[in-house]
């Protein structure tokens, strides 16, 4: 009889301790899960949960229905959180009310979630970058080039590949736009090419247009948002026979691609990019979002993260720097 008792209780536990002993869940969504940047996201998120013990549930939110159906398929795996970097930042409070209705952790990484007036939403963190700031380094490294190449300020066409309906996109645009206005850049030769997309094709398309426009300069600078908006940029003088000599352009996140333009035989037009860490955005969010839903240790409301000039010439040493 003692044993059958033994027994009885042992099968009513093990339930029990089989869901017990299932791993902690915490989501990763990414807007665009074919870019570079995400994809490096999310292998240090992997690393993090590898660390930790948790498991990550990576899922690509390309618009608002797919995020809003990932979030209820994480409350049906039953994940604790979720760190997101979504389609549209105006999904916020849909997102916001979908995260609490499941009694889901959520914390926002590279762009902030904003409500219906445009504000940030209070109670989800976030990690990001200063935008302005970042576009301002890269107007700076322009600046540095065009002095050392000996081009004449006013003779240079500026080229801002833009993505305004991103707060974060306009931010970086506009400083760098701003830097080299205010080095001495005629406001007149700023040119705007808004890209459809924030991958390379949508930007080659834009600059392709602004460059046909604008055929009366010889010699031009190129930025946008991110590496591919750069690169866009320089693949389309390219095709328009703007040689690497008349073209300068630098990129923002030091993504795999403005590695993989660093690495061809003969220097591109892709003169450098400012170097985001994707390890920070990609680790630091997904240990927050388990610490936070595990260990009640809430996240800082705000983390913004710095950025270095990163050129074909000291790429290696700084990506060792930085754990890359």
């Amino acid at each position: 009889m003692q044993r059958r008792a033994a027994l009885a209780l042992a099968l009513l536990a093990s339930p029990f301790a089989l869901q017990a002993a299932e791993p902690v869940k915490v989501g990763f969504l990414v807007k665009q899960a074919e870019e570079p940047w995400f994809q490096d996201e999310w292998r240090f998120a992997e690393q993090a949960a590898k660390e930790k013990g948790f498991t990550l549930v990576k899922i690509g939110v390309p618009n608002g229905e797919k995020t809003l159906a990932a979030i209820d398929n994480l409350a049906a795996q039953k994940a604790v959180g979720f760190v997101i970097c979504a389609p549209d930042v105006k999904l916020g409070v849909a997102i916001n009310r979908a995260a609490k209705r499941n009694n889901l952790k959520v914390m926002s990484v590279d762009d902030q979630l904003v409500d219906g007036g445009g504000k940030p939403i209070a109670g989800i963190p976030h990690m990001g970058i200063s935008g302005y700031e970042i576009g301002k380094q890269v107007g700076a490294g322009l600046l540095a080039e065009i002095k050392a190449r000996g081009w004449k300020l006013d003779e240079v066409g500026v080229l801002r590949v833009a993505y305004d309906q991103l707060p974060t996109g306009r931010d970086r645009t506009m400083g760098a736009a701003d830097a080299l206005k205010a080095a001495g850049v005629p406001a007149a030769n700023l040119i705007d090419a808004p890209q459809a997309k924030t991958d390379t094709e949508s930007a080659f398309n834009a600059a392709n247009i602004a460059f046909t426009k604008n055929a009366k300069f010889k010699k031009w600078v190129a930025f946008g948002l991110n590496d591919e908006a750069a690169l866009g940029a320089v693949r389309a003088a390219e095709g328009r026979g703007i040689k690497a000599d008349a073209m300068l352009a630098i990129g923002i996140g030091g993504s795999q691609t403005a590695l993989n333009e660093f690495t061809k035989p003969t220097p591109t037009a892709f003169f450098g990019t400012v170097l985001i860490s994707p390890k920070r955005h990609g680790y630091e969010t997904a240990i927050a979002v388990y610490e936070w839903a595990t260990a009640g240790k809430t996240p800082p409301p705000v983390t913004l993260t710095s950025g270095v000039l990163m050129t074909r010439q000291n790429q290696g040493e700084l990506r060792k720097q930085m754990g890359l």
